[in-house]
């Protein structure tokens, strides 16, 4: 079975106007809505970047049915581990069997600017990123917790509010190590849409596979989640006008990864045709057609499919594709 989701997108929107987004896609019939967690927006100018912990907790408040996660949020500058063992343990208890906490190892653009931290390598940012999921899930089982490691400590710690089932961690990535990484310890997996085939069917999901035979457990304690770039409508043109606004996906991670200025990742993205900012989009008009589209990424495994559209009328978009787009896809799959 499909679930469908809405990728509530923090960088582009109000925290109010974000909030009615997602309880339209309630209204409407998504099953989940994912918010990212930036410092700082990708765009300056027209950006925003709302504090997505405190935004969780009014949309949770507001809606009955919808899952709610973080796709994604990174546990290891910003934000110590244990006070997102707190955050997510009071989320958890609020809205139980409603949270998701989506965790990846970051990027500089938010983790700088608020920490002054330098920004390091991937091997260390990897290595805090498991150390932060073994203390959050040690913080959730156990009382009292000193931990020693070798990036965090706490000392006679203890998460007082919690659910008795602690909220699925999903692990996002787009290399091989963090893939493998998920498929041993994390309740769902979470990468993005519009690259080459090759990096999910030789890289990214044979590792999720390797590493739960490595851990002992089966395919489906794994949710394969994929944010699907989307930019659907019934005008052609403003279709393939929309995906400007998120044009800096269609840089390269070494273009972006060691930005920390939402200027100067705003003057790259500005920098590129509106072919090359299409690029990581599925971009059309026909509800068929663009179901065709979305079907090698269900063929390959992945099984909730959170909906990112880059326009500013994020009303019209979910209105039309919740019409459109949503009953087919239950219809093939469900």
């Amino acid at each position: 079975m499909l679930k469908l989701g809405y990728k509530a997108s923090a960088e582009q929107f109000g925290p109010s106007e974000l909030l009615s987004y997602t309880l339209l896609a309630e209204e409407q019939g998504f099953d989940s809505a994912f918010v990212s967690d930036h410092f700082q927006p990708w765009r300056h100018n027209g950006g925003h970047a709302p504090f997505a912990l405190a935004w969780l907790g009014a949309a949770g408040a507001k809606t009955s049915r919808i899952v709610l996660g973080t796709s994604v949020l990174t546990p290891t500058f910003r934000y110590h581990p244990s006070i997102i063992a707190q955050c997510f343990g009071t989320l958890g208890s609020m809205f139980p069997g409603r949270i998701i906490l989506g965790i990846g190892t970051g990027e500089s653009l938010n983790e700088v600017p608020a920490s002054g931290v330098e920004w390091p390598a991937i091997k260390e940012r990897f290595a805090r990123l498991r150390e932060a999921v073994r203390l959050i899930h040690t913080l959730w089982s156990e009382e009292r917790v000193s931990f020693d490691g070798e990036f965090y400590t706490t000392e006679n710690a203890t998460i007082y509010d919690r659910p008795d089932q602690a909220p699925p961690i999903y692990i996002a990535g787009a290399g091989p190590m963090i893939a493998k990484f998920a498929g041993r310890t994390a309740d769902g997996f979470i990468c993005t849409s519009g690259k080459p085939t090759e990096l999910y069917s030789e890289k990214l999901l044979p590792n999720v596979s390797a590493g739960l035979e490595a851990a002992g457990r089966r395919p489906e304690d794994v949710d394969l989640t994929i944010e699907l770039k989307v930019s659907f409508d019934t005008d052609g043109k403003k279709a393939l006008e929309d995906t400007r606004h998120w044009a800096a996906l269609a840089l390269s991670p070494e273009e972006k990864m060691s930005v920390k200025d939402p200027l100067e990742m705003e003057r790259l993205a500005d920098s590129l045709s509106v072919e090359r900012a299409a690029s990581r989009w599925i971009v059309s008009t026909d509800p068929d057609e663009h179901i065709e589209k979305i079907l090698p990424y269900v063929d390959l495994g992945f099984r909730h499919l959170i909906f990112h559209a880059p326009g500013p009328d994020q009303e019209r978009f979910i209105r039309l594709y919740a019409e459109t787009v949503l009953p087919k896809l239950r219809s093939a799959f469900n």
